[in-house]
């Protein structure tokens, strides 16, 4: 009865929860638009619940909350406690799925495109990480259906392999100008991969149309469950490239009419975030002006090595909340940071104010 009625007393706005046992140890880790909501589902009878949640209900003792001022926060705070504390019914909770990345080998006369856990051999192309292996295995095996570059046996020379036979390679395995025509192909994969050419999901959308409009439906299937795949690998991609560049971006968030939140934001980290009064435009101008120069300028020489794959949730939060919540952000370069491009910066940050007062 306790634990019910200190969820009564929950406050309705965005936070982070902390599962407690019996001896006071934190064990499971959550975040929540509306923590009263969120906590309180916890104490309904629900078929719905899971064996891990029954499991963790049945641990549960206590629970501590800590307040934000944004879901966005919410997020970020759970997968920093996360990652530190290592709960043991999030990691319960969490698929085990390890992290991979898609591979291409091009030592030798061919390249070889496979799957790996880590990105360990400098003179490789990788792609990642991701989290579905079945997402990137059904991408991988869709694209080398489609360009008949799945051959079974690609030592083997002047011998067809089975796939040969199939349909599904186009003789690389015997050498000669299909290995020249293999590696071509495996060029094109590549650069969809990297968001250069992606004619091929054009190609293949509608050669799923005109399988459905033969009532092949098994066909048009299968390229309905790749194209989803490689966007999935793509959008991962995107997410990489976009927080892992390093980029400095200032982020304007609404909390009430007269009040807003500036975040600062670089690769995978807030540097920054307060909460100010929309009083005076020009007192905005200045407050967003000079924590830009403070915190950017004092980052500008760090170095940032390239996303482990602990980050990747958190530049996933960034990315998502980025594209699709009703905050306005602008992307600061380098070269704004130094004093004889003040009125540039300038610029930005009247931009970046325009569109807030536009989108609220």
């Amino acid at each position: 009865m306790y634990l019910k009625d200190k969820v009564k007393h929950l406050p309705s706005t965005p936070g982070v929860y902390l599962m407690k046992d019996s001896n006071g140890q934190i064990i499971y880790v959550g975040k929540a638009k509306n923590l009263k909501n969120r906590v309180r589902s916890y104490f309904q009878n629900s078929k719905a619940h899971t064996q891990k949640i029954i499991k963790l209900k049945a641990s549960l003792k206590d629970f501590d909350y800590i307040l934000t001022d944004t879901e966005f926060e919410a997020f970020m705070l759970e997968c920093e406690l996360i990652r530190e504390m290592k709960p043991i019914f999030n990691r319960m909770m969490k698929n085990p799925q390890s992290y991979i990345y898609i591979r291409i080998d091009r030592d030798g006369e061919y390249q070889r495109i496979e799957i790996c856990k880590d990105a360990d051999k400098p003179d490789s192309l990788y792609f990642g990480p991701y989290k579905s292996k079945n997402s990137v295995e059904k991408a991988l095996l869709g694209m080398k259906d489609f360009y008949k570059v799945n051959c079974s046996s690609p030592s083997n020379k002047n011998t067809p392999c089975l796939n040969y036979s199939l349909g599904l390679c186009l003789g690389m395995c015997m050498g000669g100008a299909a290995l020249i025509e293999y590696n071509e192909r495996m060029n094109k994969i590549i650069a969809l991969l990297q968001g250069f050419d992606t004619s091929l999901l054009s190609i293949m959308e509608q050669k799923m149309i005109e399988a459905s409009e033969k009532f092949d439906f098994e066909a048009a299937g299968k390229y309905r469950d790749t194209l989803n795949a490689i966007h999935s690998l793509l959008n991962k991609e995107k997410v990489i490239e976009f927080t892992g560049s390093n980029k400095k971006i200032a982020v304007i968030a609404p909390l009430t009419d007269r009040t807003y939140k500036l975040f600062l934001i670089q690769k995978n980290k807030i540097l920054f975030s307060e909460k100010f009064n929309w009083s005076d435009p020009e007192s905005v101008h200045k407050t967003i002006k000079n924590s830009i120069l403070t915190i950017f300028k004092a980052t500008a020489n760090n170095s940032f090595n390239k996303l482990s794959r602990d980050e990747i949730d958190a530049a996933q939060i960034i990315y998502s909340y980025l594209k699709g919540s009703n905050c306005t952000y602008i992307i600061i370069s380098e070269h704004l940071l130094k004093p004889s491009y003040t009125s540039k910066l300038d610029g930005q940050i009247y931009k970046l104010m325009q569109t807030y007062m536009v989108n609220r």
